[in-house]
């Protein structure tokens, strides 16, 4: 169906015409970097180019008042200093005589862009356009916006598609008070937003920011605010929010469309962020939304002013929806403490509005640290400037790795009475396994057929781990025999971390392992509680994964954070008989696990499971797992045996902390 790219020349064709230093960062560049970024490498001709248009009156006024639109249609014809008085009504803006033609096309962008996904003419898209839009409200322009594009395109999706329920997520690194003003008592529509607040500190300086404005009357949950109350967040505090608060939040709500707020001042030497995440984050935090909402993820850029970063990020994220492997994440440690205190602070908020966060611990006992450290400093007259001075020096980092797609998409091995679906590449080739392996499996002649399957199959992840194949799907009649083929013997330089995921009871499977060389991860109804250790996690549901709730949590709570934090080189899906997993499910976490290890990923079933071969070959191809529709309440046994066994297993994985106890202050990039 392919990637939208919405851009046009003319909406860098106006600036600052006057000396104003809150608004000297917000340039004609910013477009034109990251439009020339996507030119340079390939990506816009990947892309189906859409054409801009302007929005009406009526589509702006699904956000704006009539009094405010009237007002701003006259600035064309103002002299200079009429543009100068009539911009001091309002904070840190600027006009120009030509900013509401460009303010009518970023709307206008937006949707055409939701358009285009809605009617199926495009799976996904981003529109790059100017002025951003997350801080005007009603009445007035704010903050570089001057039309709310995003609230206009949420509102518009309601109205002329039929949308039930939108989910916007804002990763800019201001707060869009313009959004929330807009939806704060509306439940059709899930507001997430982080940004760098520093306990009111940092603009827009709004007690409605900070982390307890949940929203009003029925919209009371569909508002999270993160606030940031420091500089220099990394990539895994990023990661921990999306995976502790977003996306379980997301899944219970169950959106028909995705609206995200793609402000890159949130990337690492941003000088209005300050932040510390690398570029290559974003198409990680893309790819987490990616399989919401059948797929249908409008993007729309907000803010951005590092001319190297903002580029960068936005390649990363296009990259992305166009389909491409994922960069492994670089540099995840332990999220910080400020961190980890909103993210727990958050969920306490909001453990009332969401089963899926109803255990969530209570906020911090004592003051937020931060708080406590500024309010100290201030008494005493003093500032952090060590913190203050280290956060604000230029940052270098990496450019973000090549992301070289392998020449078959998804090979498969199968049984000679199943057809190979379309878009599978049928895998023949096989190679001689190594003598102690082959004299394990070789056990007669009726082992012969077993035999050369395992030999294909260790052929097929060699290829795999030299990115000759993406992913791979094997049906096999023992599939034990094929994951000591699968795992046995592999050649060290090619693969050192190996995550497996069973779906399902195999009493059967090796999974005993100490040496950190494999992470075995069983979500099932079984208790092996006393077979556990640091990298055999056995997750126990009362109903196994026939509960769509209980297996959903474990997967995003669990499952996600120990993966993003053990970093494998090759994943292992195993899919059991009868494990009661239905297809929709089976479908995400596929799509889940394909952000890992390159997007090398081999599914293995019994031959029994033939009637899942489609659901699962649609998956390892990239395409959309159909939404999940409502979840069921999560079960509380099931709830309280999961934050349990995340509390043990935090001990040894830090990314699944959702508390600050404990934990130490680490210093900014």
């Amino acid at each position: 169906m392919g990637t939208a790219l919405i851009y046009d020349e003319e909406m860098t064709k106006y600036k600052l015409l006057w000396v104003d230093p809150a608004c000297k960062i917000e340039v004609p560049e910013r477009l034109t970097v990251s439009y020339e970024a996507l030119v340079r490498s390939g990506l816009s001709d990947r892309c189906v180019s859409i054409p801009p248009r302007e929005a009406s009156d009526a589509e702006i006024l699904l956000a704006h008042s009539e009094e405010y639109l009237e007002a701003v249609k006259k600035t064309p014809y103002m002299t200079l200093e009429d543009l100068k008085e009539f911009t001091l009504q309002y904070g840190d803006v600027y006009f120009h005589p030509n900013i509401y033609h460009c303010a009518k096309l970023a709307a206008g962008s937006a949707l055409q862009l939701v358009d285009s996904v809605m009617t199926g003419k495009v799976r996904n898209g981003i529109a790059l356009v100017r002025p951003p839009g997350h801080h005007s409200m009603r009445s007035a322009a704010n903050g570089f916006c001057v039309f709310n594009n995003v609230a206009i395109a949420a509102q518009y999706a309601k109205q002329k598609h039929g949308v039930k329920r939108v989910l916007i997520v804002d990763w800019d690194i201001h707060h869009g008070q313009g959004v929330q003003y807009c939806f704060e008592d509306d439940p059709s529509v899930l507001y997430f937003s982080w940004h760098r607040y520093e306990h009111q500190k940092f603009w827009p300086n709004l007690r409605e920011s900070d982390y307890d404005s949940v929203g009003r009357g029925n919209g009371a949950g569909f508002n999270v605010n993160v606030p940031w109350n420091k500089v220099g967040m990394e990539n895994s505090d990023y990661l921990s929010i999306f995976c502790h608060v977003l996306l379980p939040v997301a899944y219970e709500f169950c959106p028909d469309l995705v609206l995200v707020c793609a402000g890159f001042d949130s990337a690492i030497s941003d000088p209005e962020g300050e932040m510390c995440a690398t570029p290559d984050i974003f198409s990680h935090l893309t790819h987490l939304l990616m399989n919401l909402a059948g797929g249908k993820l409008c993007a729309v850029l907000e803010g951005g002013y590092n001319l190297t970063s903002l580029p960068q990020s936005v390649c990363q994220t296009v990259q992305t929806l166009l389909g491409d492997p994922l960069p492994q994440p670089a540099g995840l440690r332990s999220p910080c403490k400020s961190a980890l205190e909103s993210l727990q602070c958050v969920r306490s908020a909001h453990r009332r509005y969401w089963s899926f966060l109803k255990h969530a611990a209570n906020q911090p006992s004592t003051d937020i640290s931060t708080k406590r450290i500024k309010l100290a400093n201030e008494e005493e007259g003093r500032t952090e400037m060590a913190v203050e001075e280290r956060a604000a020096e230029i940052k270098e980092w990496p450019e973000p790795p090549e992301r070289p797609s392998p020449p078959v998409r998804c090979a498969s091995l199968l049984p000679e009475d199943v057809a190979c679906p379309d878009g599978l590449k049928l895998f023949s080739s096989s190679k001689d396994l190594p003598p102690l392996l082959a004299s394990k499996l070789q056990n007669g002649a009726d082992d012969q057929d077993a035999l050369i399957t395992v030999s294909r199959l260790y052929a097929m992840i060699e290829k795999m781990l030299t990115n000759e194949i993406g992913s791979g799907l094997v049906l096999i009649s023992d599939i034990s025999a094929a994951m000591m083929g699968a795992l046995q013997d592999l050649p060290s330089d090619l693969v050192d971390r190996v995550l497996v995921v069973c779906v399902g009871k195999e009493k059967d499977l090796n999974y005993l392992t100490t040496d950190g060389k494999m992470l075995f991860v069983q979500i099932s109804d079984e208790d092996k509680e006393k077979e556990k250790n640091k990298y055999f996690i056995p997750v126990s549901l009362k109903k196994g994964c026939s509960n769509t709730a209980g297996f959903i949590q474990a997967v995003l709570g669990l499952l996600l954070p120990l993966a993003y934090e053990y970093d494998p080189t090759l994943v292992l899906l195993v899919r059991t008989p009868g494990s009661g997993v239905n297809d929709s499910m089976w479908q995400q976490l596929i799509g889940l696990l394909l952000g890992f290890a390159k997007g090398h990923a081999l599914v293995l079933m019994q031959t029994n499971e033939k009637a899942h071969v489609g659901p699962t070959a649609s998956a390892l191809l990239g395409r959309p797992a159909p939404p999940l529709m409502e979840l069921q309440t999560l079960d509380q046994e099931d709830g309280e045996a999961l934050e349990r066994l995340r509390e043990r297993l935090q001990i040894d994985w830090k990314m699944l902390q959702t508390t600050s106890e404990g934990t130490e202050e680490t210093l900014p990039c």
